[in-house]
């Protein structure tokens, strides 16, 4: 059996939700959202092809996604922050 791989789109998920919250953080809350959204997505397919025996990263697709889900909250409050102040 060959050694596992990390999913580079597993790797992609997961630096997006840690971004959207620094950009959310930084005063860009819908760039934070948009980067959330590609969070959840990339999530989705990195939990999809995590099911290959060679390639792994499902645990952390899924903390992705999670991530990214309370970031869309976190960017949505972000948005609507911006909105009344």
């Amino acid at each position: 059996m060959a050694d596992q791989k990390a999913g580079t789109v597993a790797t992609i998920a997961i630096i997006a939700a840690i971004g959207s919250i620094v950009l959310v953080f930084t005063g860009n809350p819908i760039w934070g959202l948009i980067a959330a959204i590609t969070a959840v997505l990339m999530g989705i397919i990195g939990v999809v092809l995590s099911s290959s025996p060679k390639i792994g990263g499902g645990l952390m697709s899924i903390f992705a996604i999670i991530l990214g889900l309370v970031d869309i909250g976190l960017a949505v409050m972000g948005i609507i922050g911006v909105i009344i102040f």
